[in-house]
């Protein structure tokens, strides 16, 4: 019996922390790299400190720069709802990608991975978190060659 080849994922989610710089501009990058996909691409974070705010205008300033408009977006937090929306979840590092875990329903089995496991040639195993470290464009350096990975993979 034949069976139709695996069309990937179809709604993919980005997590990171609050919400206003790592996944926006994630989901930013990957709906300008994909712009004619038909993909649904969302961003959530595991905080619920920023909710329903903008992403962070350093952030924000710096992916414009670059051609990425992320002014639309506004943050929200991840919830255990998002397992039955989404075909993949994208975690910025290690400690999202646990709250993200500690939330999965039972018997769901929607994949959860990081980003950077779509750039193993950066040898990152995380996504700095520029309202941290200030650098706004290493950190969407590596946020385009995790996207221009996962693309490739779709």
């Amino acid at each position: 019996m034949d069976h139709p080849p695996n069309p990937g994922p179809r709604a993919i989610l980005f997590v990171c922390l609050g919400n206003i710089c790592r996944s926006p501009a994630a989901e930013g990058v990957m709906r300008a790299m994909t712009g004619g996909r038909d993909l649904v691409l969302d961003s959530a974070g595991t905080g619920s400190w920023h909710v329903g705010e903008a992403p962070y205008p350093p952030m924000q300033e710096a992916a414009r720069a670059r051609g990425y408009d992320l002014s639309a977006l506004r943050a929200r937090q991840f919830t255990a709802r998002d397992f039955e929306e989404f075909d993949l979840i994208v975690a910025m590092d290690e400690d999202n990608l646990a709250g993200i875990e500690r939330l999965r329903p039972a018997e769901n089995d929607v994949p959860v991975v990081l980003f950077t496991d779509h750039a193993p040639e950066t040898g990152a195993r995380a996504v700095p978190d520029p309202y941290y470290t200030g650098d706004f464009d290493g950190a969407l350096d590596l946020i385009e060659a995790c996207a221009r990975g996962l693309a490739a993979r779709l």
